[in-house]
């Protein structure tokens, strides 16, 4: 009866720790496997590596959001800072927000102001995003650039080249409008009425925007397979075509996160509007964070302005829940199609 042997290279002798054909999962040549406290430590490192960032966001966010909201429930103006007083006035300061017309007034400009410029921002980024992937290597690092240089501009710096732009004496567009021949625009103040105002600053917010939206738009339209749009183009699909049957399911995801991500930026602007004219003329361009700033620190409530800064986080969760529920509807929906 013949037996089965194995057959040996004597030249290449065993390495150590390299298990065999016929050792067990999870031991090594040495007959020894992973210690079990090791193993323990390995399941644990993410949530370790985790805890400096969390412990950061307990102290930078979640105690000041603590004290401020304490501050809510207080009546607190210059004669309790300066005798050191705590006075408790319960819902007081909730209650005469809700009551107010002027809180509803502004929460409504607030929601419009938003939706205008996250439309303007989706749809001008998206053009922009496009333009980068269809341009040559020069031309796309040469805007791309500009879109960088512009989106790391601080707030207040941008503010102020756009007071400089719009100012009615010397800025350069009344000067380019009174050239072009609009001779009524040579000292026309942009600042003195509402919808003028909120022009400047909307076109602020949305030139602060687009780059951020185009270049992410832009790397994502990277990661489109080319055969999807040899096979479009072989279909006889046009450029309207591709772009609804192929670019646009790619960047869907994007451009649905994008959104969620420009509702909470816009709708917490505080600096451009601040700064263009402090939420004038006659308080007709503030919106809610400018709102509560006024209150509070311009009008020493500072209970009160701390009942509305925690009121217009409310009012942003509730908009960014509803948001994402009908985002979640949409992609169930997708998935019961398929």
């Amino acid at each position: 009866m013949a037996v089965a042997t194995t057959r040996k290279d004597p030249g290449r002798p065993a390495a150590a720790g390299v298990p065999g054909r016929g050792a067990p999962p999870g031991r090594t040549g040495t007959g020894r496997g992973t210690p079990p406290g090791r193993g323990r430590l390995i399941g644990t490192a993410p949530y370790l590596l985790l805890l400096p960032a969390l412990a950061a966001t307990v102290v930078l966010l979640g105690w000041p959001m603590v004290k401020n909201g304490m501050l809510s429930f207080q009546n607190l103006n210059m004669r309790q800072l300066i005798q050191h007083l705590t006075e408790w006035n319960g819902v007081d300061n909730y209650r005469e927000a809700l009551t107010s017309e002027d809180f509803w007034r502004v929460t409504a400009r607030s929601v419009a102001f938003t939706s205008v410029n996250v439309v303007l921002i989706m749809l001008l980024g998206t053009l922009v995003g496009l333009l980068l992937a269809r341009l040559g290597t020069k031309m796309r690092l040469l805007l791309s650039t500009g879109l960088v240089l512009a989106w790391a501009m601080p707030p207040i710096a941008a503010t102020t080249v756009y007071q400089w732009l719009f100012a009615s004496r010397f800025g350069v567009v009344n000067w380019v409008l009174d050239k072009l021949g609009w001779h009524s625009m040579a000292d026309y103040n942009w600042t003195g009425s509402q919808f003028s105002t909120f022009f400047v600053i909307t076109l602020l917010i949305v030139w602060q925007s687009i780059p951020f939206v185009a270049i992410n738009l832009y790397a994502a339209t990277t990661t489109i397979p080319k055969e999807l749009y040899e096979a479009a183009s072989l279909d006889g699909a046009g450029a309207w075509r591709s772009f609804t049957s192929v670019t646009l399911p790619f960047l869907r995801p994007f451009l649905l996160a994008t959104v969620f991500l420009e509702v909470i930026w816009v709708f917490k602007a505080f600096p451009q509007v601040f700064a263009i004219n402090e939420g004038g003329p006659d308080r007709l361009t503030e919106t809610l964070p400018v709102y509560a700033f006024i209150e509070g620190v311009g009008n020493q409530h500072y209970g009160m302005g701390a009942a509305i800064s925690l009121l217009t986080i409310v009012i942003l969760l509730a908009l960014t829940s509803y948001y994402l529920r009908i985002v979640l509807k949409q992609e169930k929906d997708e998935g019961d199609e398929l």
